[in-house]
């Protein structure tokens, strides 16, 4: 039960609040104009339809103090009514869904900024209550705003980006007005980085030979930055003002430009390394690019993802590998001079470079310049320079800087070397170059067959001049031995020319100073035996302290076969003419009797000689290990199929003709392989690819005689000289 005391506080506090509601005046009169004023106010202030007029303002002649309640019961009001506004939405929405224009979200819009408008507190209830309002109808609104809003709202975005002068200019106040360009930021800045996405893609993809970076930057400030000006850079009185405010959000539009380019140019960048130089432009943007922004590791990941995709596979020539990792070496040193990239991509190519056995002479080859085929890895603007060991630590390098952050534990930052220095490089030692330099040039010297053999032993020898310069006249000493052996040849030649002309031509080397050469015991008969003994006799008067040992297995002899009906001439080795001039004795030799005739000569060896008289119509396996010699040409019957031994091996087929056979029969592995796996092929292509297979040694004709005879099995089809392997 209430004390006395109690009740005391309770009346004092009861007649201060009247006193101040009454106002002093007389009985309850300001009460009562207290309660008339307060139920004007909130009917003035209460939510209505927007297309309902509001009642007048003469309600707020008497000052209301009662505030914090009011706005209470205000954004009570609100919330009760704001089922008008989500009907209003879902009209629009339904609509949108149904049409799919644009312009319906947008009248959405306009229609919200109405809806906010009519329900706005007016200003002389002071901006705490206006501020609240906005707070809590933006609040609502983005509540109760579907999902299917959002792809309206960027597609909306999207068309005033495209067509920027049908933009009603009270589109980005109204976004201001309803909290959406906050509120949506995101929404807006990506519609714009998608612009700029489609724009690079669809305009620079594949354009490799300019530079297109500024240009984008142009374009960006024309169309981009034009269109963010409502948005970002509103209340800017001038043009410095509006540069202040785009800072920001300028200079992230611009990383997000440098990024789409990088990324399209490391999605393309081993085309770009193919097509260089033409793509130096593209080469140089990149290099810019990822100044600002980190796209080194996924550089290096696409481009070695491509080189193992695409490079390094038994499908790709030795020589195209160096001619890409050449380019690569050129194109990585522009985008990254100290040379991280260049390492991390690199040592993939080269580990698979080292393991593939014709590497080395591929090199040599083009250093000699034997390689013809195709373009030369050595520019002809490179001053060669001498190989020498890189200095690691920088010890005598006075411009020595630390190495790069992403650079590995094992990175040096060599200096960059000229390209043949850097195929040297891939392996440990160039005692491998010099030896192969030495093997490839004594096969070149070899093979000069012109009687008059001065302007080729001339250019080996500027050949040798140059390789001084990179390996040092130490290195190259052997090969000095050699030219002088094949000047010193053609001058004991000619000495024996002119004592007794003859229609031998040897060339006579020093047998210490060249690189091992196949020995053979074979011997040659009749009348080939005859001209070395004649030769050797002349030799000797010339020389007397030293003597010939012939390497009957060399060289090539041009032969003039006269039979009863027809003269054939050709230029066969060595052992193809001991064969044939057997059977200048008798017509017919069993396989025996002719490896018997010439020595020791393995029987694969022999049966691919007789072969090649075989092809010509010059001899024919009667039986088995039988051969005669065709005097008269026959017409050739139905060729038995000894190319393709897939099928039933025919047991007609001669020793000659199964020996054939079963060679073809491991090589048309790798032709479907390669067919299968690479695509269609020219025969030229197909030859230069066979020869990476071991003991491969048949030549373009008979390479294509084994096509065809594939063709007729139904194996294989060709179309304009290109060869298509048939799907099974």
């Amino acid at each position: 039960m209430a004390t006395a005391a109690l009740r005391s506080q309770v009346q004092a506090k009861w007649n201060e609040g009247f006193a101040r509601l009454n106002r002093n005046d007389p009985g309850i009169t300001g009460l009562m104009t207290y309660t008339e004023a307060w139920n004007m106010a909130t009917e003035f202030l209460r939510p209505r339809h927007v297309s309902t007029p509001n009642p007048i303002q003469g309600a707020f002649a008497y000052p209301v103090v009662r505030l914090p309640i009011m706005l209470e019961v205000f954004l009570d009001s609100i919330a009760d009514n704001f089922h008008l506004i989500v009907s209003d939405i879902e009209q629009y929405l339904a609509q949108y869904q149904e049409s799919g224009n644009t312009q319906v979200i947008l009248q959405l819009v306009f229609r919200l900024v109405e809806w906010f408008r009519k329900w706005a507190p007016i200003d002389e209830l002071g901006p705490t209550i206006r501020s609240a309002y906005t707070l809590t109808f933006q609040t609502r609104l983005f509540s109760v705003l579907p999902p299917q809003f959002l792809p309206g709202f960027k597609a909306l975005c999207a068309a005033s980006l495209e067509e920027p002068q049908s933009t009603p200019a009270k589109m980005w106040e109204s976004f201001e007005v309803l909290g959406m360009s906050d509120r949506y930021e995101g929404i807006v800045a990506g519609v714009g980085y998608e612009r700029i996405e489609r724009y690079i893609r669809e305009e620079y993809a594949g354009k490799w030979d300019v530079q297109v970076l500024a240009a984008l930057r142009t374009w960006m400030s024309k169309h981009i930055v034009a269109w963010m000006l409502p948005l970002y850079a509103r209340g800017a009185t001038n043009a410095e003002d509006a540069k202040g405010m785009l800072a920001n959000v300028g200079a992230r539009f611009d990383f997000h430009l440098n990024k789409t380019l990088c990324e399209l140019r490391t999605s393309e960048i081993f085309d770009i390394i193919i097509d260089y130089p033409e793509s130096e432009g593209a080469l140089k943007d990149l290099k810019e690019c990822m100044q600002r922004v980190d796209q080194r590791a996924a550089l290096i990941q696409a481009l070695r993802r491509a080189n193992k995709k695409r490079l390094l596979h038994p499908g790709a020539d030795t020589k195209l590998i160096l001619s890409q990792y050449v380019a690569t070496i050129k194109c990585l040193r522009i985008i990254d001079p100290l040379g991280v990239l260049l390492y991390k991509v690199a040592d993939p190519i080269r580990r698979y470079l080292r393991e593939r056995p014709d590497t080395i002479r591929s090199i040599v080859a083009n250093l000699v310049g034997e390689d013809d085929g195709g373009d030369s890895l050595v520019d002809e603007n490179d001053t060669p320079v001498p190989l020498a060991p890189p200095d690691a630590d920088g010890f005598n390098d006075p411009n020595w800087e630390p190495e790069p952050v992403d650079a590995g534990p094992e990175f040096r930052a060599n200096k960059p070397s000229d390209v043949i220095s850097t195929l040297v490089s891939i392996y440990d030692s160039k005692d491998l170059f010099v030896r192969e330099v030495q093997v490839l040039l004594a096969q070149r010297l070899l093979a000069i067959t012109d009687e008059d053999n001065t302007p080729k032993v001339d250019k080996e020898r500027r050949t040798i001049e140059i390789l001084k310069i990179r390996f040092g006249e130490a290195a190259m000493q052997v090969c000095e031995v050699m030219l002088k052996d094949m000047a010193d040849s053609r001058r004991i030649d000619n000495s024996v020319q002119d004592k007794n002309r003859t229609v031998v031509h040897p060339t006579i080397i020093s047998r210490h100073f060249w690189p091992a050469l196949d020995s053979s015991d074979i011997t040659m008969p009749g009348q080939f035996q005859a001209l070395q003994q004649a030769y050797a006799k002349e030799f000797s008067t010339f020389k007397p302290d030293k003597r010939l040992r012939w390497l009957p297995h060399l060289g090539k002899i041009s032969l003039t076969l006269e039979l009863q009906d027809r003269t054939i001439q050709a230029d066969v080795p060595p052992l193809e003419a001991a064969f044939i001039e057997l059977f200048s004795q008798k017509n017919i030799w069993t396989m025996d009797e002719l490896i018997a005739g010439v020595g020791p000569v393995d029987r694969t060896a022999a049966l691919k000689a007789l072969i090649t008289w075989i092809d010509l119509g010059v001899l024919k396996e009667d039986q088995e290990n039988v051969f005669r010699l065709l005097e008269l040409k026959e017409e050739p019957g139905p060729a038995p199929a000894r190319s393709i031994a897939m099928a039933v091996e025919e047991p007609t087929l001669t020793a000659a003709e199964q020996q054939h056979m079963e060679q073809m029969r491991v090589y048309w592995k790798f032709v479907d392989g390669m067919l299968k796996n690479l695509g269609p092929m020219s025969l030229d292509r197909i030859q230069g690819m066979l020869k990476l297979a071991p003991n491969y040694d048949q030549s373009l004709e008979q390479l294509g005689v084994f096509m065809d005879a594939a063709r007729v099995r139904g194996m294989v089809t060709v179309k304009d000289g290109i060869w298509t392997i048939v799907s099974e």
